[in-house]
């Protein structure tokens, strides 16, 4: 469960006027933006270590977008102490800063610690935003998450993703006999922990869109059943047995259904289930495989994959079934369609000529890109604002099988591997952290 947090907009100083510095994210970002980090001000009975630790956590988030240059402590030349009191913009001119970020830490006569953090537009000498938040001590590492994200909203125009967590399948053990545990992180890896005990072997987690609910399939006593876990409460709730499942449900939008596939006399069709009432709704019905659909973020349709053509390809449907429409036609085949949160794209998984590929296409089937590949990749996840995509990669070494978790953006740049304790696979991403 997360501290409650409380913020004020730090007023702007007198040179306030809208700041013009911005980066452009369209066709991904070739010169990231020059950004100095400094340490940050620490009054007397604060911890310390927080004049390192929030800016360096700040400049790992933003650095490892590819979208900003942190530019190195040992350049800066103003210290923490003077900068306090303001910056003189013509010492961070002369090491090609564009922008800045300063920070006061202080304590509170109630225990609780206020962070602030101001960020300047270096050319125009201006601020661009500024805002203090209460919290324990022990969030300090969500505060610098919560105040990246302001600095990434700020300079992009874009909502950020560092306050969230991705939730994914640890794996361990020989190939013919592997453990499957259920773990969450935050996502830049930090705050690891495991939901489950590898006693079931657990598959394909799903996060809500709307609230921290997540759902999984495990395998007890052989038969798949799924599970609907509350990350706030620890609380378990099996939703029910499903005989032909392979895949967990994804939820709706609004946390109220959950959409599924579901194999029945032979038949793999698509349902949709009321979690108050729960009862389902069977939305396909052809003698094909369909299966892996993913709500569209109004809730109006639904993507699916079928081979009901003779191969694997992507289908839009209105949320009600109604109105099957098969949306890829390039060569290969396709599967595990996801709707980004923006609802203008939806990632898929391609297999062609024996390469597996991580590509993006338009609702109306328009605007196809690959923009990854390797010898087998699954499982694309978007980070809650539609910029980010993390999956899996598969592969072999001499101890058998490997998985790692990835994390790309949108337009292809900036391909990076997460760091896990043991092989990762199945990544979801979380919806922004509660307040």
């Amino acid at each position: 469960m997360f501290a409650r947090l409380l913020f004020v907009a730090l007023a702007l100083l007198p040179f306030t006027a809208s700041a013009e510095l911005t980066l452009n994210l369209n066709q991904g970002v070739r010169n990231p933006l020059p950004i100095a980090i400094p340490y940050f001000h620490v009054d007397a009975g604060a911890s310390p270590s927080f004049a390192t630790d929030i800016p360096n956590v700040i400049a790992n988030n933003l650095s490892q977008t590819g979208m900003f240059k942190v530019i190195d402590q040992g350049a800066y030349m103003q210290d923490a102490v003077s900068l306090a009191a303001g910056p003189k913009f013509d010492a961070w001119k002369t090491i090609n800063a564009q922008a800045l970020v300063s920070g006061i830490i202080k304590p509170m006569p109630d225990g609780r610690t206020r962070v602030e953090y101001r960020l300047w537009d270096v050319l125009a000498n201006k601020q661009m935003a500024g805002t203090a938040y209460m919290t324990n001590q022990q969030n300090w590492r969500r505060i610098a998450h919560i105040i990246s994200d302001d600095i990434y909203k700020r300079l992009t125009g874009e909502q950020g993703y560092f306050d969230t967590r991705i939730v994914y399948i640890s794996e361990s053990g020989p190939f013919n006999k592997r453990v499957k545990r259920l773990a969450i992180m935050d996502q830049d890896g930090y705050n690891h922990r495991y939901l489950t005990d590898g006693a079931n072997l657990v598959l394909t987690p799903r996060f809500s869109p709307s609230t921290q609910m997540i759902t999984y399939l495990a395998y007890v006593g052989g038969k798949p059943r799924v599970y609907l876990y509350d990350l706030n409460t620890g609380r378990q709730e099996v939703l029910g047995d499903f005989p032909g499942m392979s895949f967990a449900p994804r939820f709706s939008p609004d946390g109220q259904k959950i959409v599924y596939s579901l194999a029945r006399n032979g038949n793999t069709d698509i349902y949709v289930m009321d979690l108050k009432t729960r009862r389902a709704q069977q939305l396909t019905n052809t003698p094909s495989i369909e299966t892996a659909p993913s709500f569209s973020p109004d809730g109006r349709f639904i993507t699916f994959e079928s081979d009901r053509s003779g191969t694997q390809q992507i289908y839009v449907m209105d949320a009600s079934g109604a109105n099957q429409k098969r949306i890829s036609f390039e060569k290969g085949r396709y599967a595990s369609p996801v709707w980004s949160p923006r609802g203008d794209t939806i990632a898929f998984i391609k297999m062609r000529d024996g390469q597996w590929y991580i590509g993006v296409i338009r609702p109306d089937g328009s605007g196809e890109r690959l923009i990854t590949s390797s010898y087998h990749v699954e499982g694309p996840s978007w980070a809650p604002n539609g910029r980010v995509l993390t999956f899996f990669k598969e592969g072999s070494s001499r101890n058998g099988r490997t998985a790692k978790v990835y994390t790309i953006d949108l337009t292809g740049f900036n391909e990076r591997v997460m760091k896990t304790p043991q092989d990762a696979s199945d990544p979801a991403w979380s919806p922004p952290n509660p307040s």
